[in-house]
């Protein structure tokens, strides 16, 4: 979430996160059709914001990136597969884990279709680290490296307002949504 308020902070506009499925109608409905082929209503899921990243739009960025190409494309990773891991099957990888019968069927279909878009098995370690090194590997190959914004937690306001070509707010970069208070709030919703 990190990234979603700095984004907003630096473009004035909101951002699309996946924070935004769980607040707008349809939207788990929509995606799983955009995830299906329909990446037409890409648009129409897209259409107040000003940029989006996380899931799901992660796992649409070839067909995002080809859609809107004067679009920069953030890849945010960190240091190492393992760091990467140990932090989405603490947080993520948490709640795709606890969704269930009683849950909408639109949410079920979404979950199955990210899940299945990413890894096969998606939450068996090694093959979870493999599917994260070669996306990065495959955004790297794939997008110009003008369009191409690499970034780290840790990072701060330089990579995203080089991309832009803004100056760099006099505040501190946004730091929310740790693991722990991902955790925290998860916990509470049970």
């Amino acid at each position: 979430m990190s990234l979603k308020f700095a984004a907003e902070s630096l473009t004035g506009g909101a951002c699309y996160h996946m924070i935004e499925v769980f607040k707008q109608d349809n939207d788990a409905a929509k995606w799983s059709r955009v995830l299906e082929g329909e990446i037409s209503l890409l648009d129409e899921v897209l259409e107040s914001y000003d940029c989006a990243i996380d899931w799901p739009m992660s796992s649409m960025w070839a067909e995002a990136a080809e859609r809107y190409p004067d679009a920069m494309v953030l890849l945010s990773h960190r240091s190492d597969a393992e760091t990467w891991w140990k932090s989405a099957d603490h947080t993520v990888w948490q709640v795709m884990r606890s969704i269930g019968p009683d849950d909408s069927q639109d949410w079920r279909r979404l979950n199955e279709l990210l899940c299945a878009r990413f890894a096969d098995p998606w939450d068996d370690p090694v093959s979870a680290m493999a599917a994260y090194e070669a996306h990065n590997e495959t955004v790297r190959a794939t997008i110009s490296p003008e369009r191409l914004v690499e970034y780290q937690p840790g990072d701060g306001w330089g990579p995203l307002c080089k991309a832009l070509g803004v100056d760099e707010p006099d505040r501190p970069f946004p730091h929310v949504n740790t693991s722990e208070e991902f955790i925290e709030r998860i916990d509470k919703s049970k």
